[in-house]
């Protein structure tokens, strides 16, 4: 091998196999190097990613009138919700990986087109939700939720009030909208659109996204972005409709949520 190496060397730069094979040689060392580097980054690189997301929550939490007092105690829990049965699940949270129990057809769940409204095609059997509580008084319920855009699937978190039906923060920390149009998701005009909002009259979702939004169930659309702008309200009504948090609110309303 190191002979047939040596004599490939040995040819004439202009010959066009030594052209080609050394052409070769380069790209395949330039992929080993950057697959390498990959890898050994990656964990630095999901750490970075979930730090953003951590402060990203913190950032929105801390936007909530009379929540921050609460939160310098400690007073956030992280907890596991069985989506189907709407209690508490003995899940440890610390090591769960919501994206990956999605993917797990062992832990996950197919939706079917007429209720996958976030056209997210399976649905976790679990989920992640934090509380805020003052005393036995639940003052705030985040809830992760996600569902398709323009181009790229948007993920938020959806802070709620004690009301369970007032929207307390709304803020999306992954996207990839097109630039200046459905990016704008992340911007403070469009999240703060939502703060104050209700969700729920009744038992109905009636939350909606609309041009010149005035009403105590509308959202300001993203001019420009129309299929972002109904995407964030379609994956709300998924994640608080029977199919995602719709049986754990209840079970909640009633004290029956395991807590």
């Amino acid at each position: 091998m190191a002979k047939a190496f040596q004599r490939f060397l040995a040819r004439p730069n202009s010959d066009p196999v030594k052209s080609i094979g050394m052409a070769a040689l380069v790209a395949a060392i330039c992929a080993l190097i950057v697959a390498g580097t990959a890898v050994t980054l990656r964990p630095l690189i999901e750490e970075n990613r979930l730090a953003a997301r951590a402060g990203q929550m913190a950032a929105m939490l801390e936007s909530v009138p009379g929540i921050s007092d609460l939160l310098d105690g400690g007073g956030i829990e992280t907890l596991i919700v069985d989506l189907a049965t709407g209690r508490i699940s003995q899940t440890d949270p610390t090591d769960f990986d919501q994206t990956a129990a999605a993917a797990d057809p062992d832990r996950s769940t197919a939706l079917p087109p007429a209720a996958d409204l976030a056209a997210i095609s399976r649905r976790e059997n679990e989920s992640l939700i934090w509380l805020v509580r003052e005393g036995d008084e639940i003052r705030l319920l985040v809830l992760p939720v996600r569902g398709a855009g323009y181009q790229s699937t948007i993920r938020a978190y959806l802070a709620l009030e004690g009301d369970l039906n007032t929207v307390a923060a709304f803020t999306v920390y992954e996207q990839g909208e097109t630039p200046g149009l459905g990016s704008r998701v992340t911007e403070a005009e469009f999240r703060n659109g939502w703060t104050g909002r209700r969700i729920f009259e009744g038992d109905v979702i009636l939350i909606d996204t609309v041009s010149g939004a005035s009403g105590d169930f509308e959202v300001e659309m993203i001019s420009g972005a129309s299929v972002t702008s109904y995407g964030t309200i379609d994956m709300v009504h998924f994640w608080l409709g029977p199919d995602g948090f719709g049986p754990f609110m209840d079970n909640l309303r009633k004290g029956e949520a395991g807590l």
